[in-house]
């Protein structure tokens, strides 16, 4: 499955809902992108690009047991894999930009609001965001370094992981993968600890 530019540009805004488990399911490990870009939104689906290697990292750090797709929407059985283990997946920023560089401070600082209180309602084990820019920017911690930070939000411990885009270009799958289970192991989704 392919899009034009022209076609991507027509999801420009598109907001992409919220990947949780049902209330009442625990939330164990919530991933935050910064924003849906223009082919999240086409489809649906977070992390969808070709070529973003969200996926494939979580696969590598053994969040996920089989290979997901996403680039053509992920099917409900992907999706309830993930909320079956209590995993969600969020956006600091709900609309769908071609770049993550053509958000406002403003929306960063008003989506890490929402954010927030989200978090305070489904009580994550784990908020991990993904894009150590964004989140200083958002949450005004402007010397934020990436792994687990010094404050809980409630109860939720919050690591900042790198940003799966291509566009980060110095992040691997592996590095990716390691950040993502470090995460993940504080969920108690993997072993360790």
């Amino acid at each position: 499955m392919g899009f034009t530019r022209a076609e991507l540009e027509a999801f420009r805004d598109t907001e992409v809902p919220d990947l949780l488990p049902e209330p009442g399911v625990p939330l164990r490990l919530l991933f935050v992108g910064i924003n849906p870009g223009l082919w999240t939104a086409a489809v649906q689906t977070h992390f969808a690009r070709p070529g973003n290697r969200f996926w494939p990292a979580l696969l590598r750090a053994g969040v996920i047991d089989r290979q997901v797709d996403p680039s053509a929407g992920m099917t409900e059985e992907d999706r309830d894999a993930l909320r079956s283990r209590g995993i969600g997946i969020t956006n600091v920023v709900a609309r769908a930009t071609a770049r993550a560089d053509e958000l406002t401070t403003e929306e960063l600082r008003a989506g890490g609001e929402r954010l927030r209180r989200l978090v305070e309602e489904r009580e994550p084990d784990v908020v991990a965001v993904a894009g150590i820019t964004a989140y200083r920017t958002a949450f005004g911690e402007r010397r934020a370094a990436t792994g687990e930070q010094p404050v809980r939000w409630g109860v939720s411990r919050v690591f900042v992981v790198p940003n799966p885009s291509g566009l980060n270009a110095h992040d691997t799958v592996a590095s990716l993968a390691e950040a993502y289970a470090g995460a993940a192991r504080a969920a108690g989704l993997l072993g360790g600890a």
